[in-house]
Formats: C-alpha cells, structure tokens, sequence
C-alpha cells in the first residue's frame, strides 16, 4: 500500500491483524481504490503464504456460471461439460480464496455460500454427493453498503455476518488528497522504468490540479493518467497543457470547515448536482442518494449540495425538499437520511442573508 496518509496507515494496521489469523475477512470500498491489493497482502504475510490465491469476480459471472466455476461440476452435468471440473474452492485449498464484489451474488448463490462456510463442505454442479471438507481461508470484497442491502432484502443477514469478521474500509483517493502526489510519483516511475523512460517532473500548477481532482475512478483512474502521461510528456516536465481535459476542466470549489479550515470539493460533485435537481428537474434520490449510498460521493459533496440548496430557500428545509424535486412526504425520511450519515447543515445562518435567488432579482432591478 503506497501512501502516508492516516488512512493509509490504518489499512496496513488492519492489514498486519488480519494476516495473523485465519478469520474471515470483508474489504469494503469505492471501486478502484484497492480491495484486491489488500487481500494479496494479507495473503502473503500470512501463514497461508505457500498456498494458492485465487481470484474471483462474482460480478463477471451469471448465477449459473458462478455456481459451476466456484463449486465445480460434474460431466454431463449442462451443455459443454464434457469432464468433470473442480472449482475455485476445491484449487484454492492450503490457500485462500478472494471473492470480490460478493455484494452482486442472487439470495441463491449466497445461500450456496453460507452453507459452504458453515460446514467447509462442497458438492460439485450435477453431484449426488458431497466432497470432503476442504480447508480454505475466505476473504470478500464489495463495492455496496451491505447493511443497506440487508435492510432491503438482498443480501442475508447471516451471510453478511459470517463474512464480517475482520472488516477493513479503504477510504476513497479524494479523502486522502495527501497520497495523490505519493501515488503518482509511484507510478510515474513505475511506468517509465517499463518504457524505457525519464521519470517526468511535475511543476507546481500541474500538481495543484492533480490533488484538487475528484479522482471518481481513484487510484486505477490516477494509475492510469500517469501512464498516458509517461508516454505524452517528451521534454520531462508534466504541465497543466498535458494533463487530461476531465482533470483540467474540474475547477475545486472549497468549502470552509467547522474547524475554520477548507475542504476542496468538486463542481461535478456539488454545484453541477445542485444545478441538475434545481434547474432541470432531477430529483435528489437518483441524482445525489443514490451515488451516496454507492460510494461515489462523499458527506462533503452532500453538505455542500444542500448548503446550495439553503442558500436559496433562506435556511428553509422543507422549501429545499421541494427544490430538489421530492415529494412533500418525504420530508422527514430526507432529514433521517442527513442526519444519520452526518450531512445535516444547520439552517439558521442562512436565514441572516438574502438568498441567491433574491441577489439577482435585486441586480436584476437595481
């Protein structure tokens, strides 16, 4: 794990803890900001080390292809099997087995899965019996809520407490701004030993940029800008003229703190929301809730789209929810939402000056 920030130590504590036992373990986080790395490493500083790691996208796979791919299958057992086959738990034994974007698994699948955990035993797609226990370290990985997912129904509660153990969240690049320049000389380096390359420089504005950016994609995103950058940079200093056009055109809006400080955050994910509910008639349960929940947004981008909002109605919360395209019912499920998750904004302060909308009528007539 390369970084230093508070986060970044964190992780590799939870890291050295989980390496040193055989539980399971559940690796929360955006996509991107590497889940996969954290199961490898603790994997190899365990004491599994010599055994197999294997790998699994529960994503990639429909219901019936995961079945047969993780439990294996026997000939004749569906079309195309034309020998037995084991699965992936069966070639991960002595080992451990990574199963990333668990969250995306049927209620049947987890089902399969549950059982397996509970008894160790599994029984091979088309087979009338059961396999010999097999010995196999779990880890999984997922990019949703699970709790969120429970509360709804899909996903087992059982299921979600066998795999919750040891849990370690990896916090997404934009809340550990002080890793993006670890990270990218990391990889700059990385990538011009692999091409044959003078490791570029970057001047001070290009790096302003590079920190202020929302990094939607985090650290495969920035992996990825500081390979282009390594093959477009010719004379060894990265610019602001070479960076992407996404990163240049996303200008950071800061906001201050309660601590009197400022927290950089993103038009895309603030202003341009605000404008999208306000103006074109989005509403805040798809446009600002729903990426939330999902991780794609953090409590900064949801304070500052509701302190927009306040803005405009002078402090009024049940104005905002109107504003914001909901119906008036949901008033009261909208403040559980920002209070639960800590994006409540006190409302009095912005009842002491004109709203926005009052500033241009008032240039507007003068």
């Amino acid at each position: 794990m390369v970084g230093i920030s508070a986060v970044i130590r964190s992780v590799e504590e939870e890291i050295d803890h989980a390496a040193r036992c055989e539980a399971k373990v559940l690796i929360t986080g955006e996509s991107g900001v590497g889940k996969e790395i954290v199961a490898r490493l603790i994997h190899q500083r365990g004491t599994r080390s010599r055994g197999p790691l294997v790998t699994i996208n529960c994503a990639g796979f429909p219901d019936s292809l995961l079945e047969s791919e993780l439990f294996g299958h026997v000939k004749g057992s569906f079309t195309d099997a034309h020998r037995d086959k084991r699965g992936w738990l069966e070639a991960a034994h002595g080992g451990t087995i990574f199963m990333d974007e668990v969250g995306e698994m049927s209620l049947r699948m987890q089902a399969l899965l549950l059982r397996f955990l509970e008894t160790g035993e599994i029984q091979r797609v088309g087979s009338d019996r059961k396999l010999p226990p097999i010995d196999v370290r779990v880890i999984t990985a997922t990019h949703r809520r699970l709790l969120q997912h429970v509360a709804e129904k899909t996903f087992r509660e059982d299921l979600y407490y066998r795999l919750n153990v040891v849990h370690i969240e990896v916090g997404p690049l934009r809340e550990r701004r002080e890793d993006i320049p670890v990270l990218l000389n990391h990889f700059l380096h990385g990538f011009a030993d692999t091409y044959q390359a003078r490791p570029p420089e970057v001047t001070p504005e290009a790096n302003k940029y590079l920190v202020d950016y929302h990094w939607p994609g985090n650290v495969r995103e920035l992996r990825n800008v500081a390979e282009r950058l390594v093959l477009r940079t010719k004379d060894g200093r990265i610019t602001v003229d070479a960076l992407p056009a996404e990163i240049t055109r996303q200008a950071p809006i800061r906001v201050a703190t309660a601590a009197g400080g400022e927290t950089p955050v993103t038009a895309p994910n603030s202003q341009l929301l605000f404008e999208r509910m306000f103006t074109n008639g989005a509403s805040f349960w798809s446009e600002v809730y729903e990426p939330f929940m999902a991780r794609d947004l953090t409590r900064n981008d949801v304070r500052h789209v509701v302190r927009l909002g306040l803005e405009h109605t002078r402090g009024n919360y049940k104005m905002l929810v109107q504003c914001f395209n909901m119906p008036p019912e949901d008033y009261k499920k909208f403040l559980n939402f920002l209070r639960k998750y800590q994006c409540h904004v006190p409302f009095q302060r912005f009842r002491m000056v004109p709203s926005a909308l009052d500033r241009s009528t008032q240039i507007a007539t003068a």
